[in-house]
């Protein structure tokens, strides 16, 4: 009797401590509907619940991309978003949930058109708790707020620090308060300035669908095709206009500030044993210091991408890595690409850098700007 009565106590502090109340089926449900904003951001920058409030929060994917959307201890967003970028290849499989005390709930990755639904009950402690997409790139930018408030009281919009800056200015949320709650659905007439390097999925003409747009420091910005993995082209100046995107239209194009200065003349450039290759096939990317390293494969044998901008903002530094490469490696180039070329390693022949296979397991290759 006294084990039966100590595994109660014992039980019943476990649930003190989480800050978690107990519920029973009748326990009213509190709905909020969050959808995806062009420009990832998720419809509903912030909202609230009382402690122990039975919540019922659906992900409503009407994007292009996949999402997900963890909700954390209080101050844990950033250090959960990093905990994510660690997970490297083991991504996709944990779906880029960390194991983590500091996540309380998750939903999966959800793809688009698909919508999940989590079920919990909100902590008995007051506070703020973020919610964030830790699909890679997005974390920095996609995120909000789950205040727990007995008064149900939340910051002024404008001086709001827990929701993405774009989402405090004035008339982002409409004219009306009742926007910044569940069923609000602000629209984000002026895009935020993440700090490069930042990226977009896009549609932009001169590459396919499968388009992402990395914006690099000291102004310089390239497209890289996840549909050909292959680098499209690169310019400097400027980044995207997304006026079209902001407005609320899904499919629409994304046109480039600046100057183009560099674009690929070549089909494929990478030939594995000096032959064209059957498949090429995109494997994903990962984030490295807030770059992405894009990850594809030629005929099986993998390839790593990691592109960074020149030091002087004239041109790229294309750092590639062939780790189980077994035979020569060629990588071509054409002329009239609006960049010069260097390596760190092989030996030109005209347009081709040939790299025995051991040079080919990590080799850097320089685009320069031919200056007009």
């Amino acid at each position: 009797m006294r084990t039966s009565i100590k595994r109660l106590w014992v039980t019943a502090l476990l649930i003190l401590s989480l800050g978690i109340s107990v519920y029973n089926q009748t326990t009213p449900v509190k709905t909020i509907s969050i959808e995806v904003l062009p420009g990832l951001q998720f419809s509903v920058a912030r909202f609230t619940v009382k402690p122990g409030e039975r919540v019922k929060l659906i992900l409503n994917n009407t994007d292009d991309m996949s999402h997900n959307l963890l909700i954390t201890k209080p101050g844990a967003r950033e250090k959960v978003v990093e905990l994510t970028n660690k997970l490297g290849e083991a991504g996709p499989a944990a779906g880029y949930i960390p194991e983590s005390s500091e996540v309380l709930w998750a939903i999966p990755v959800t793809a688009p058109e698909e919508t999940k639904t989590l079920v919990f009950t909100a902590p008995t402690t007051e506070g703020t708790y973020p919610y964030v997409c830790t699909y890679p790139g997005h974390g920095t930018i996609m995120y909000g707020a789950m205040y727990v408030s007995k008064s149900g009281e939340m910051p002024e919009l404008k001086q709001d620090v827990n929701i993405p800056e774009s989402r405090r200015k004035d008339n982002v949320d409409g004219p009306a308060e009742h926007q910044d709650h569940a069923h609000g659905k602000p629209v984000p007439l002026h895009p935020y300035t993440p700090v490069p390097p930042y990226h977009y999925r896009v549609f932009i003409d001169g590459a396919s669908p499968a388009a992402i747009a990395v914006a690099l420091p000291n102004q310089v910005s390239y497209c890289w095709d996840a549909g050909t993995s292959t680098l499209r082209f690169a310019w400097t100046g400027g980044f995207l206009d997304n006026s079209d995107l902001w407005k609320g239209k899904g499919d629409a194009e994304s046109k480039v500030v600046g100057e183009v200065f560099f674009r690929s003349l070549v089909g494929f450039p990478i030939l594995i044993g000096n032959r064209e290759p059957d498949r090429v096939t995109y494997k994903g990317y990962r984030m490295k210091d807030r770059y992405p390293e894009f990850h594809y494969q030629v005929d099986g044998t993998d390839v790593y991408e990691l592109i960074h901008q020149k030091p002087d903002g004239k041109g790229l530094q294309r750092m590639f890595r062939i780790p189980n490469a077994a035979a020569p490696v060629t990588f071509r180039t054409a002329a009239n690409e609006g960049v010069t070329y260097s390596a760190s390693t092989g030996v030109w022949e005209r347009n081709a850098l040939r790299l025995t296979a051991e040079e080919a397991r990590s080799f850097t290759i320089i685009l320069t700007k031919i200056e007009k």
